[in-house]
């Protein structure tokens, strides 16, 4: 019988690699591009609501964030043009500018940018090695080196323009948000015109962080300037003071949705996270309606939504198990709620995700499936 001889493959065809062996269609820029896509609803609200100045901030962080991936790359020697086209620094420009105020100074943009590429990202390896989300880290930094400029707010137009004509269903909402003195700024179309560059209010939160609560913990309506049915339609649809991306919680929906359904996200970050916060400010406020509003509105204001859909859910820093997921969102809802109702800051979720994300690698080692067969060591 005649042998047959197997040709073996050229060195040059034959790949070597470890497992796991996954074939998706997915790709980092395809994956960043889906991302953006699902921000639009909430940039489109941001900028119908405050209009220029929101482009402008959004535009700004975004060529900042950019700017310093093509610094780091040029200093590291490393791809400049294949970095940045992955698109993450992309992702995180536009996420960090829905995070900032209207009106927030360029310069501010600067430092965020830095702050969020340098030392949120590249500093650990860069993509896929960072431990914190990016966009938290800049915002949790500026928040504590620029307090007054990270919690100052400016209105949107529709609520400009209601304090303006002084419509009576509204005005008691307007006057609760305005100071005095801007109120009647407010009412001066001229004065405001010639001699007003910029108009703050307060945002929902800050009012209900004003108002002294200890000695009225049993009074059910201390809040109901803030707190009714009107109050909560208008936090819905976008109509309040905040930062670009907080605004509309229907146009943040609207983009969960979409990354639920590309499945780029695992559902139970957001709504766990969501969740918890419902059910812990819904048990205080049953219990002591005077120490905190009601859970429509903590769920409803604020940067809950923003928070929970695209900052809590990052691929990197979020854990890879369904357990562990579910395990995060409830740890980042307590963290948001207990800062909300006893903490200095009236807002807790850039706090909440950044504490959370330290705790994913034991969240992971804890939820991770040994492989089958695998024996447990003596004295482990």
């Amino acid at each position: 019988m005649e042998e047959k001889t197997i040709k073996m493959p050229s060195c040059d065809k034959l790949v070597v690699s470890s497992s796991p062996h996954i074939q998706t269609r997915n790709s980092v820029s395809k994956i960043m591009f889906k991302v953006i896509i699902a921000l639009v609803p909430a940039i489109a609200a941001g900028i119908f609501f405050f209009g220029m100045e929101a482009i402008k901030t959004l535009v700004l962080t975004t060529i900042f964030c950019l700017l310093s991936e093509g610094l780091w790359c040029f200093i590291a020697k490393t791809p400049i043009v294949r970095t940045l086209l992955d698109g993450s620094a992309l992702v995180t420009g536009v996420i960090l500018g829905l995070n900032f105020n209207p009106a927030t100074p360029w310069y501010v943009s600067l430092l965020g940018a830095f702050l969020a590429i340098w030392l949120g990202k590249q500093i650990f390896g860069g993509l896929g090695s960072n431990p914190f989300n990016p966009a938290v880290v800049a915002r949790v930094g500026l928040l504590i080196a620029f307090p007054g400029l990270m919690t100052i707010w400016t209105p949107t137009s529709v609520m400009v323009e209601t304090a303006q004509h002084s419509i009576s269903k509204n005005e008691s909402y307007c006057k609760s948000v305005f100071t005095a003195d801007e109120w009647k700024k407010l009412q001066n179309s001229s004065n405001r015109k010639n001699n007003t560059d910029v108009i703050t209010c307060a945002t929902p939160l800050s009012i209900v962080s004003a108002i002294p609560r200890e000695a009225e913990l049993n009074k059910s309506n201390i809040f109901a300037s803030v707190d009714n049915r009107t109050a909560w339609r208008n936090y819905f649809l976008g109509n309040k003071a905040g930062a670009i991306g907080e605004t509309s919680v229907l146009a943040l929906l609207l983009g969960g949705i979409l990354l639920i359904i590309w499945k780029l996200i695992n559902w139970r970050v957001p709504v766990f996270f969501v969740g918890t916060v419902f059910v812990v400010t819904g048990i205080i406020n049953f219990f002591y309606p005077g120490l905190t509003p009601s859970p429509v509105f903590h769920i409803l204001t604020g940067g809950l939504m923003l928070g929970a859909i695209f900052m809590a859910t990052d691929m990197v820093t979020s854990p890879v198990t369904n357990r562990g997921c579910v395990l995060f969102g409830i740890g980042c809802g307590l963290i948001t709620s207990v800062i909300r109702i006893w903490g200095n800051y009236p807002e807790g979720i850039s706090f909440a995700i950044l504490f959370m994300n330290a705790l994913v690698p034991f969240i992971d080692k804890l939820f991770t499936r040994k492989p089958f067969g695998t024996l447990k060591k003596k004295g482990v």
